[in-house]
C-alpha cells in the first residue's frame, strides 16, 4: 500500500520487473489491517493466503517458520492459523501477550497473561473468513475474534529470534538483534 512518500514507493516499485506487484493507494485513508485484505480478496482467489506484517521480521532457528506454518494449516479446522513467538524471543515488542495456546493450538485472547504469546506478524488466511466483509478501514483483530468464536483461529510458535520495526526507535534494537544472530551464525 502507499500512504506516507507514495511517490517514492510507487517509484521504486514501476522499476521493478518481478514479481509482479500491485499497489493500493491508501493516500487519502489507510484501510488498516483487514481493509487492505479485503480489498485485495478478487486478486487473492479463494485458497487460504499468507499475510506477513511489513514491519516485522525474523531470524529462524531449524525449519523456516513459514514452511511450518503451511504444514501445520489445516482448512477443514482452521479459519486463521497465527505465527506465535514469546516474549523472551522478541525484539522491539513492548506491550504484553496476545494469545494463550490450548494443547490442540486453539487460540484465545491472553487478556495480558504474561504466559501468553505474542502474534508475529504472519499467518495463513482462509477467504472465507471475510465472508460479507465490510470495506474501509478496519482491523484483522475482527476476524481474529470471529474465528476464536467460532473455534477456528490456531496459532503455532516460531523457533527463533522475532524483530518488530514499527517505528524509527526500533531501528537500533533491530540491528543490534540481526547483529547478535549473525555473529552466532559464524
Amino acid at each position: 500500500n502507499v500512504h506516507y512518500l507514495p511517490e517514492q514507493i510507487v517509484a521504486h516499485v514501476a522499476s521493478r520487473k518481478a514479481p509482479k506487484i500491485v499497489i493500493s493507494d491508501e493516500r487519502e485513508a489507510l484501510l488498516e489491517s483487514a481493509g487492505g485484505i479485503v480489498k485485495a480478496l478478487p486478486l487473492l482467489g479463494s485458497e487460504p493466503f499468507y499475510i506477513i506484517n511489513a514491519d516485522t521480521f525474523w531470524i529462524d532457528s531449524g525449519q523456516p517458520s513459514l514452511k511450518r506454518l503451511a504444514l501445520a494449516w489445516d482448512a477443514a479446522r482452521m479459519d486463521i492459523l497465527l505465527m506465535l513467538t514469546d516474549l523472551d524471543s522478541a525484539t522491539g515488542h513492548c506491550v504484553g501477550t496476545d494469545f494463550l495456546v490450548a494443547a490442540d493450538g486453539a487460540l484465545r485472547r491472553s487478556k495480558g497473561d504474561p504466559t501468553g504469546l505474542i502474534y508475529a506478524g504472519a499467518a495463513i488466511i482462509h477467504p472465507r473468513i471475510f465472508k460479507d466483509a465490510p470495506t474501509g478501514s478496519h482491523s484483522l483483530n475482527v476476524y481474529f475474534d470471529k474465528a476464536i468464536a467460532a473455534g477456528r483461529l490456531f496459532g503455532m510458535k516460531m523457533n527463533g529470534r522475532w524483530i518488530t520495526v514499527g517505528t524509527p526507535d526500533a531501528i537500533p534494537a533491530a540491528e543490534a538483534a540481526v547483529a547478535g544472530a549473525l555473529a552466532k551464525a559464524v
